[in-house]
């Protein structure tokens, strides 16, 4: 780029900036497209980065190099949409788990009883497993507690949780299938 010109008037400011374009605007493009792997996408943000360089055009210093500057604000650019993203997307999930707990369907009272039932009859099969076993799945499921939480509660490595929780649905697996078997 050749050196600055002085950017006192906004005709120089265009013209100046019309160059930068011209000379920089393909690779900023490429640039973009790169990060967000989108070409509608890469275009607007590229349109997003030329009007946020226009208006901070004339704050530039002369010292900085104009197309690693360029690319900072695209790098700016581009993490304000996955922030935005991000954001979005964790609303909507949100959204979502709230619709499906408001619209879940109320139960017949025949369909409780039996769900009782099988409460009850899942909990007498977790009786009969060994406690090293009965322990970690009750943790698990009943209090919901997370396998590192299951560790530091039981003072056992999480390796063994693990284990213990695979043996454990490994030895109630075939009582469960009798219970799905009679109802």
């Amino acid at each position: 780029m050749k050196p600055r010109v002085k950017l006192d008037s906004k005709q120089a400011i265009e013209q100046y900036f019309e160059e930068c374009i011209i000379e920089h605007g393909r690779s900023l493009l490429n640039y973009i497209y790169t990060l967000v792997k989108h070409k509608e996408l890469a275009e607007d943000l590229y349109q997003e980065v030329l009007i946020s360089a226009f208006i901070a055009l004339p704050s530039f210093e002369e010292r900085a190099n104009v197309k690693s500057w360029l690319f900072t604000i695209a790098m700016n650019k581009c993490r304000d949409y996955w922030r935005k993203e991000k954001s979005a997307k964790v609303f909507w999930e949100e959204k979502v788990y709230m619709y499906v707990n408001d619209t879940k369907s109320v139960h017949l009272p025949e369909e409780s009883v039996i769900d009782q039932c099988n409460q009850r009859e899942m909990k007498d099969k977790l009786k009969k497993l060994p406690k090293m076993y009965r322990d970690p799945l009750l943790l698990f499921y009943y209090h919901q507690q997370t396998l590192m939480e299951i560790s530091n509660t039981t003072k056992l490595p999480l390796s063994t949780v693990k284990t213990r929780m695979k043996r454990a649905k490994d030895r109630l697996r075939p009582k469960v299938e009798e219970l799905v078997v009679t109802v």
